[in-house]
């Protein structure tokens, strides 16, 4: 996430985070990883003089934690599973205590936080009072107590950032993410200042999968299109990904249209019984409904993902193939690890990270004529907010089956948790729900290379490019029989 990342962290920081995965490819393309990761650390920050922290060698440190990340594994000795994971060592530099009294105290005579305050955590100074961190409880009296207004509640920006308050600090102030809570969403990774939230990486396995001459299949998210400006097209990512050494490249827009078409089917008869569904398409929204709405489980649709689509249909061809998702989405990664479907990806990346693999073999993007399409325009805008929706009302439409469905089209993670609220309590007006954890849906992924904003143009100068072949009529190219499209 190379663009989007320097709205919060310093450019050195970034810096050294992509050199890390960068490093790591490199050696696991030249079969050195394991002799040669302990230098990594002194490679990059050689010193004398620290470049983003207090000294080298809590520099070398976060580095040392951010390899065994590239590596696919915890930075600790304690790993929960979740593929989001937290670098303690980069985390203790963040500010501690999450209410500090500001320059507006009057040191006032009357102490009402002295006196709100049921932990004994304030006590005066000299000029103003003084919360102690280690007593406070954060439970904000004192804030609430001040005349003046005169405490300020600092949150992180890792914990402001959750949507489902799944970030609380242990007793050293250092993050700590409930598995059983967080959705994998990845909104608390590029929040982070400090970089001190990071993701596994399955670079090293990738890597190694293609070294061992096995068929490995590069599929990119319909996201994609537009990230990299107007002249990068899906042909110029076969192109890279072939020179990479993918044994072939697939347009995961495809899946947009399979799943459209097994949706559009179950929806089709959810309406007929008078029942609601919601979408499967978005992990970080499935993850949102088993784990905070388990009520909810049953309205899920059966229809896998695009993704999960695709790797079905590349198995079924070539069945010791090996599949890998490309895209801006973290909680991609949760859907292969934690939802355990059968024949979905093998492994998801990011954007930076198949960047880093690029970059240790010396491919590059480059403008390459817009004549390659696997899908149509509807798989295309999947990746968009409201592009399940019309995708799924359009296959409805080309199947004779032009019902007048509602959709409540849930844009963000806090949307979400308002619909599926409404739904609980039997209140939700619309037919259906689609769910987007992300704002603007997985265009404005937490791992896009580029604002959805910024990229806007270029995505829709591409897409319009593409000729105006309907849902059906692009997959009667394909052999659907040969795979399921349900869980």
């Amino acid at each position: 996430m190379e663009g989007k990342d320097l709205r919060y962290a310093d450019a050195n920081v970034i810096k050294i985070k992509h050199a890390v995965l960068e490093e790591v490819a490199r050696l696991a393309f030249a079969g050195e990883l394991e002799e040669r990761k302990d230098d990594i650390p002194m490679k990059l920050i050689p010193g004398p003089t620290p470049q983003f922290r207090c000294c080298i060698y809590k520099e070398r440190e976060i580095i040392r934690q951010r390899v065994r990340l590239a590596e696919g594994k915890a930075p600790g000795l304690n790993d929960d599973g979740n593929v989001i994971q937290v670098i303690s060592s980069a985390c203790e530099d963040c500010p501690i205590s999450s209410y500090t009294v500001t320059e507006n105290c009057q040191n006032c005579i009357g102490k009402a936080c002295i006196n709100a305050c049921n932990f004994g955590a304030i006590e005066a100074g000299r000029h103003r009072s003084h919360i102690d961190p280690s007593k406070c409880k954060e439970c904000g009296k004192c804030a609430d107590a001040c005349p003046y207004n005169a405490i300020a509640h600092l949150q992180r920006p890792c914990k402001f950032s959750c949507p489902v308050d799944a970030i609380s600090y242990d007793e050293y102030g250092i993050s700590v993410i409930d598995e059983e809570k967080c959705i994998r969403c990845g909104k608390c990774i590029h929040s982070c200042p400090f970089g001190a939230i990071g993701s596994k990486t399955w670079i090293v396995d990738v890597i190694k999968a293609i070294k061992s001459g096995k068929h490995v299949y590069a599929m990119l998210a319909p996201a994609t299109e537009g990230q990299f400006g107007s002249d990068i097209t899906m042909a110029s990512w076969r192109k890279a990904m072939k020179e990479l050494g993918f044994t072939e490249f697939v347009e995961v827009g495809l899946g947009g249209d399979l799943t459209a078409k097994s949706e559009a089917e179950e929806w089709r008869e959810a309406y007929q019984e008078g029942k609601k569904k919601v979408t499967s398409c978005c992990p970080g929204f499935v993850n949102m409904v088993r784990k905070h709405y388990p009520e909810l489980n049953d309205a899920v649709s059966t229809t896998v993902s695009p993704m999960c689509g695709v790797s079905r249909m590349i198995k079924a061809k070539d069945p010791g193939a090996v599949t890998v998702f490309i895209g801006p989405c973290l909680a991609k990664k949760s859907e292969v690890v934690d939802q355990k479907i059968e024949g979905n990806a093998d492994y998801a990346m990011t954007y930076s990270e198949i960047r880093a693999m690029m970059r240790a073999k010396g491919v590059a993007l480059e403008p390459v004529e817009n004549t390659y399409q696997e899908a149509s325009v509807f798989g295309k805008r999947f990746g968009n907010s409201g592009g399940v929706a019309a995708a799924v009302q359009e296959s409805l439409k080309e199947s004779g089956n032009d019902i007048d469905i509602k959709v409540c089209k849930a844009n963000g993670a806090a949307e979400c948790k308002k619909a599926l609220l409404l739904m609980k309590l039997g209140k939700l007006p619309e037919d259906f729900i689609e769910g987007m954890a992300c704002d603007g849906g997985c265009v404005g992924g937490p791992s896009s290379f580029k604002d959805q904003k910024l990229a806007k143009k270029s995505r829709d100068a591409l897409i319009k490019e593409a000729d105006d072949r309907g849902i059906y009529k692009n997959l009667s190219n394909y052999d659907e029989d040969s795979f399921s499209m349900h869980r």
